[in-house]
């Protein structure tokens, strides 16, 4: 009742393109400046957010495209751009200020749980797993290697919260200037791959 090598392959195939290690400095840059209380709910939530926009594009994901005409590719290149915006933000330092603004977003949601974490990679592989296993055992171990992974994704950025009490406010700035860095390049290869995808299929 369980394929390890179906939940294996799944998994790693998540793991790269949800990139928990990456996903750390990151989460260090939107949440900086919030109480660690609040830090660990957020963690909890984006990788709950998550876990709840795969588990449905998993169930209905295809038949919803498909219904609202949107290709792979758009969602992947509409993706890329919502990333590059929040990457522009983190470089020129807008998500510092002002903080009692700051503090009232919920970036858990909005861009951490989708489309940091869910986004469309991971949701056209989610979808295409799970039509690909019809089958009872190979259903079990798609949904498992989907769990596994963002539990993984939740103990990375909680414990992500140890390197804040270390590398201090400044080191808060410089790693949320990385962090937007690796984000815009990330948005860029995001949308270059849509295009490409498109230019290929027409």
């Amino acid at each position: 009742m369980f394929e390890f090598a179906t939940f294996s392959s799944l998994f790693l195939l998540l793991f790269v393109i949800m990139d928990p290690p990456g996903i750390t400095p990151i989460f260090l840059a939107l949440t900086a400046g919030r109480p660690a209380k609040v830090q660990k709910k957020m963690a909890l939530q984006a990788a709950a957010v998550a876990l709840a926009v795969i588990t449905v594009f998993g169930l209905v994901g295809q038949k919803l495209l498909d219904r609202l005409h949107i290709s792979n590719e758009a969602l992947m290149i509409a993706g890329g751009l919502l990333l590059l915006l929040v990457a522009l933000d983190l470089l020129t330092g807008k998500t510092e200020e002002p903080k009692a603004a700051k503090k009232d977003v919920n970036v858990a949601l909005v861009p951490l749980g989708m489309p940091l974490l869910a986004g469309p990679g991971a949701i056209v592989q989610v979808i295409m797993a799970v039509q690909n296993n019809d089958t009872v055992a190979g259903q079990i171990s798609v949904w498992s290697a989907i769990l596994a992974i963002h539990v993984v994704l939740f103990l990375a950025m909680r414990f992500s919260l140890v390197i804040i009490r270390v590398i201090k406010d400044s080191g808060v700035v410089l790693v949320t200037r990385l962090a937007g860095m690796m984000l815009a390049a990330l948005a860029v290869q995001q949308i270059i791959n849509g295009v490409t995808q498109v230019v290929r299929g027409g």
